[in-house]
């Protein structure tokens, strides 16, 4: 996830002058109000930059999750331009700061590595989930309640319009709730309800994933699933997709939902039954419980346009285990100001 903070550097100056004493008076009083004047003029300069953040799962050759690794275990690449880890944290713990530079981390970057994750999930209520509408309501209320206390969950639906059901929280009957209050609607369109979700998720400190519930195509979006794709990446918002076995007639709808689960590190399942989806959300449960996370401030780089990230195990982990994780981001222009700021 990109996030910006400003980092406040004062450059301070004062003019220092005096007078003879054969001086005429009012020359003093013109080296006085200017002394003053240099005092009282601090200038500000403030320079925005990003902390990336990273949700990485890291399996075995049977697709087991591998816990215990620690930073040393990672090394990240941008544009292939070594980085410094500054937080690292391993499932639902928090994030602790590495990187000595770490430590003048911002309040709202320290809020950033709170414990657990903000999972929104995105539930298809259009006229493709007309059969089995229930079982789908079952399978959703089944993945809120077995999510572990630290996840805060919000609950969206859509059809032409989405549906913002729970807003994120805690509270996980506020969320179920939500989710008994949907009914089927109209037409889907998916990639417009998954832009509002993003920014939405957006809005929030720490981890976030996105768990779709979708059923079928998209018909009615103003938005194409590249430009969602690119969004998700640059905010650092894996995203999960289940669907049934209905989405593969569809060869193009079945290649963009795991093509965009795999570039924002996240996944896609495909039931071949209804039972199956019970299956699909217990594997994302754990995902989001397995993942590791990682921040670094960039190094300087000249690329102001899409930015590749690599991330490596290093040691023995590097021949036995895989990693998952995004691909790359597009970071927001750097912006400077600059203010005044008087001390009495």
């Amino acid at each position: 996830m990109v996030r910006r903070f400003g980092l406040v550097v004062a450059v301070l100056w004062g003019v220092f002058s005096g007078s003879p004493a054969s001086a005429p008076a009012a020359e003093g009083r013109a080296a006085k109000a200017q002394a003053q004047e240099g005092q009282s003029d601090k200038s500000v300069l403030r320079v925005e930059v990003s902390l990336v953040q990273l949700n990485i799962a890291v399996t075995d050759a049977k697709g087991h999750y591998v816990t215990g690794l620690g930073p040393s275990s990672f090394a990240i690449l941008e544009d292939n331009i070594p980085q410094k880890i500054s937080s690292f944290g391993e499932g639902n713990g928090p994030q602790m700061t590495v990187d000595a530079a770490a430590e003048n981390l911002k309040p709202e970057a320290v809020n950033s590595l709170q414990a657990g994750a903000n999972v929104f999930v995105l539930f298809d209520t259009s006229n493709y989930m007309y059969r089995n509408f229930a079982l789908a309501q079952d399978a959703i209320a089944d993945f809120v309640k077995s999510l572990d206390n630290p996840e805060r969950v919000a609950f969206y639906a859509y059809s032409r319009n989405l549906y913002r059901g729970a807003m994120l929280t805690a509270d996980r009957e506020q969320v179920l709730r939500g989710v008994r209050s949907t009914v089927a609607g109209d037409q889907p369109a998916l990639y417009n309800a998954l832009l509002l979700t993003l920014r939405d998720a957006g809005q929030f400190p720490g981890r976030k994933v996105v768990v779709i519930f979708s059923n079928g195509p998209d018909e009615s979006s103003m938005v194409t699933p590249e430009d969602i794709g690119e969004l998700a990446q640059s905010e650092g918002i894996p995203i999960y997709v289940v669907s049934t076995q209905q989405a593969t007639l569809d060869t193009v709808t079945m290649a963009i939902f795991r093509q965009m689960s795999a570039a924002t590190g996240g996944q896609a399942y495909f039931a071949k039954r209804w039972r199956d989806q019970r299956k699909a959300f217990d594997s994302i449960r754990a995902d989001v419980a397995h993942l590791y996370a990682l921040s670094y401030y960039p190094q300087p780089n000249p690329n102001r346009g899409w930015r590749t990230i690599k991330v490596k195990l290093t040691g023995e982990a590097a021949k036995k285990y895989h990693i998952r994780t995004r691909s790359g981001y597009r970071p927001t222009p750097a912006h400077f100001s600059k203010g005044t700021n008087s001390t009495p």
